[in-house]
């Protein structure tokens, strides 16, 4: 199969380029995607390679010890991401570059105002959300302690979770090894289901105020007749 996007977004490409040293470059991709406003990162493909590369035998790590590394890689990543925000988040607002959009913010924003503290979970596991959630706690001033604890649940979950599913699948599944973009396939389509929810109930609640406001319409127009 051809890849799914550019060279360096492939855990295949990136497993045969850089070998034994495939894993450490995960980690630095997955600390990136969380903490230095870089949405573009193939953070949840590459979490289930790991775990799938371990199970057939293609990277020679322990399942716990590679979890434990890339949740913390991911948790650091978040602390990076609210640092900036804290510091000098509000500028980043205005600017409109080629990865760093005003949009995404916007819609971070929306997505934080919504969910307060559990948005740091939810996020992590919605693409784009997941870079800049931390960086709109850090703007809001979002109380550290609070931050630690929430964000490392999100971290924990994210990292660990999609990592030991490529795992499991790998061991029960070994014929995955020879699939790698469908599964990676499965799992992006998985990551943006959550956007799409929130597309459908953004289009249902608009469709519902529109109904009541015609109703509310013809009731005046009826009582003026």
């Amino acid at each position: 199969m051809h890849s799914l996007g550019p060279d360096w977004m492939d855990p295949q490409w990136l497993l045969d380029r850089f070998g034994g040293q495939f894993f450490w470059v995960s980690v630095a991709i997955v600390f990136i995607e969380c903490g230095l406003l870089f949405p573009i990162l193939p953070g949840d493909s590459l979490l289930f390679a790991v775990g799938l590369f371990i199970a057939n035998g293609q990277i020679e790590l322990n399942i716990v010890v590679a979890c434990v590394i890339l949740t913390l890689a991911a948790f650091i990543g978040n602390v990076t991401g609210y640092e900036i925000g804290r510091a000098i988040g509000a500028p980043l607002y205005e600017r409109e570059g080629r990865f760093l959009k005003k949009k995404y913010f916007d819609d971070t924003h929306a997505f934080f105002e919504k969910h307060g503290a559990k948005a740091l979970v939810l996020g992590r596991f919605v693409p784009i959300v997941r870079t800049f959630i931390t960086v709109v706690a850090g703007v809001s001033r979002m109380d550290r302690r609070h931050f630690f604890v929430w964000s490392g649940v999100g971290a924990f979950l994210w990292a660990t979770g999609v990592t030991l599913l490529g795992y499991f699948l790998g061991q029960a599944f070994p014929v995955l090894k020879d699939h790698l973009e469908l599964a990676i396939l499965a799992i992006v389509a998985v990551s943006v289901i959550p956007m799409i929810i929130e597309f459908v109930r953004h289009k249902s609640a608009a469709r519902t105020v529109i109904e009541e406001t015609e109703e509310v319409v013809e009731d005046l127009v009826d009582g003026r007749d």
